[in-house]
């Protein structure tokens, strides 16, 4: 019975991602006086990519080709990992830190190769800039999340969220740095502005979108997909470290369905915080993300220092 809750909160992590992504949509058009697409919009471009026929260059190598599913399946066993309605489920066993930062830098590794294997001009340019910004924003992921850590004294993602339901309403500064280190990361880590625009083509801005302009239908459609469900991965991961409450210790009906609602108004409140940020703020230039990342790094620490201070010396 636990496997098969373990397995429905896998599938539901992977369906509700591109919903996710059309709720953040639509609260910036509103925002930006624009008229807003479906809700239903991103189901229906992935199943538009996933009926046309692939174009694959003819010099590509496999690389290219598997590259999309390898990234897909990557993404989606670290969803399986992360706890989304409910704790202590038996893939609570491999639910750590170090694991989870493990298969996403997995995925990026062969996005990366796939953006350098065709050889044309801007997937090398993306793939150099990805490896840049990830290898800033990794260690900055890691000091945020230690903290949390350290004050639950394991890495494994569930036995910490269940540490700090345990504890109850608790106001810690080392909680607050590393709140703001973890978001400043996840927009990085998901190419949204400030440090990259999801939404333009422009040759010169481009990350994340100029490793994948040579793919095309199912393949663009799982890239895309996984992209999606990183980006509720992190949203995830702020709402259940740092705001636990609501998330199900038991395996009860209610407690189920108690967890899926808490966790649907934690990511659409999430989501709204994130359109009226990226409404309001403009992207920076590529050599300025070096110090956005440097910053985020700086609270994680901050972060840590202020735990050890304040509460591990108590």
């Amino acid at each position: 019975m636990t496997w098969l809750l373990a397995i429905f909160q896998t599938l539901l992590f992977v369906a509700l991602a591109p919903l996710l992504a059309g709720w953040l949509k639509w609260c910036k058009c509103h925002l930006q006086n624009r008229q807003a697409p479906s809700l239903l919009q991103p189901y229906r471009e992935l199943l538009k990519l996933t009926r046309k026929q692939p174009v694959v260059a003819e010099h590509a190598s496999w690389i290219f080709t598997r590259a999309p599913y390898i990234i897909f399946s990557a993404t989606v066993l670290a969803a399986s990992i992360v706890p989304l309605i409910a704790v202590d489920l038996p893939t609570a066993a491999i639910a750590d830190v170090i694991v989870l930062v493990g298969f996403f830098a997995f995925a990026r590794f062969f996005l990366a190769l796939a953006g350098l294997d065709i050889g044309t001009a801007f997937g090398g340019m993306g793939s150099s800039r990805e490896m840049t910004i990830s290898s800033l924003a990794e260690p900055a992921m890691l000091m945020a999340i230690f903290t949390l850590t350290m004050t639950a004294s394991t890495t494994n993602l569930s036995f910490a969220i269940v540490h700090v339901l345990n504890e109850g309403l608790v106001l810690r500064p080392s909680f607050v740095f590393a709140l703001f280190a973890l978001m400043l990361v996840a927009i990085a880590e998901t190419g949204r502005i400030p440090v990259d625009n999801p939404d333009t083509h422009l040759e010169l801005t481009m990350i994340h979108e100029a490793m994948i302009l040579e793919y095309s239908g199912r393949h663009l459609a799982l890239i895309e997909w996984a992209s999606q469900v990183k980006l509720m991965l992190y949203g995830v991961l702020i709402a259940n470290i740092f705001f636990p409450w609501g998330i199900a210790q038991g395996f009860s009906i209610q407690a189920l369905a108690y967890g899926l609602l808490a966790i649907i108004v934690k990511l659409a409140l999430l989501a709204i915080l994130l359109s009226i940020s990226e409404t309001l703020l403009a992207k920076m230039r590529l050599f300025r993300v070096q110090e956005y990342l440097s910053f985020a790094y700086l609270l994680g620490l901050l972060g840590m220092l202020s735990h050890i201070i304040l509460e591990a010396s108590r």
